[in-house]
């Protein structure tokens, strides 16, 4: 697979695969289904509880560790210097593994009520920069943070973040945020980057889909990596997630990708950084 050229030097596929509620709960099938698809990349978290189970689908596959890529995400309560090298250790565990590939701060502020983020972020960020510097993990970053935060760390970090993991698809670009990740060599990463039904319903994108001859899914994939930014789709069946992977034999027209920047707000999952979560009906 293609990949991207992290500001640390180390290289990551283009297209990695999403852990969260993957699989409806049927976690371990759909995982091996998703490395025998050839994806490499698994993102999880602490927060997800499933660490353990993607630790039993790679004992249950073909494919060594050495082989792939691992990223893991500290949460808003195990923030902090200690509890963060502690979160770490708990993952670890439960990935079965004696190093991570790639590990987060899952969120900028582990209380939308505590005024003191800043200060326990620097916190965390220097526990991720003690694992990186003790060679335990590979890569670090952050995740949901928008420019404002990573000012923070930018501005008193002795290692800058390698990626940002944001919520990004047609109709949710955050184009802002891109811009000021690329200006700083920061590889933004897509968290739902297939969005929800209302997007796979645009009639734009269903348009774009029999232009193109592929499915909606590929379209919002092939956008997102034109975006410049790595895409974490999820499925719980083998031929979405095989095509999934399949957007690298054609391009989308600047013209059309133009039309897909420009989509009224929609499939927006209600999560910010900044505010409590809204909820749809």
């Amino acid at each position: 697979m293609e990949k991207y050229k992290l500001n640390n030097g180390i290289y990551i596929d283009k297209i990695g695969f999403g852990t969260y509620k993957a699989g409806n709960g049927d976690y371990v099938p759909t995982l091996i289904n998703a490395i025998n698809s050839g994806y490499r990349h698994f993102d999880t978290a602490s927060f997800y509880n499933n660490e353990d189970l993607i630790k039993e689908a790679i004992s249950k596959s073909n494919v060594k560790r050495e082989d792939l890529f691992l990223s893991s995400k500290v949460w808003k309560t195990e923030m902090g210097y200690d509890n963060t090298i502690k979160s770490f250790e708990r993952s670890l565990k439960n990935l079965g593994t004696d190093y991570l590939d790639m590990y987060l701060i899952h969120w900028p502020k582990n209380d939308l009520k505590n005024n003191n983020w800043e200060k326990i972020d620097l916190e965390t960020w220097r526990a991720l920069e003690t694992l990186y510097k003790d060679g335990r993990v590979r890569s670090i970053g952050v995740s949901n943070f928008l420019p404002h935060h990573l000012s923070n760390i930018l501005d008193n970090c002795e290692i800058k973040p390698m990626v940002d993991q944001l919520e990004i698809h047609p109709g949710y670009i955050q184009k802002a945020a891109i811009d000021f990740l690329k200006d700083n060599d920061i590889l933004p990463q897509a968290w739902s980057p297939i969005g929800r039904a209302r997007v796979l319903k645009e009639e734009r994108l269903i348009e774009l889909s029999k232009k193109y001859n592929k499915s909606v899914a590929q379209i919002c994939i092939r956008f997102i990596l034109q975006l410049g930014v790595q895409p974490l789709p999820k499925s719980s069946s083998i031929e979405r997630m095989k095509e999934n992977m399949d957007v690298f034999d054609f391009e989308i027209s600047k013209e059309d990708e133009y039309e897909l920047m420009c989509l009224p707000q929609i499939g927006w999952s209600g999560e910010h950084p900044d505010r409590e979560r809204v909820y749809f009906d």
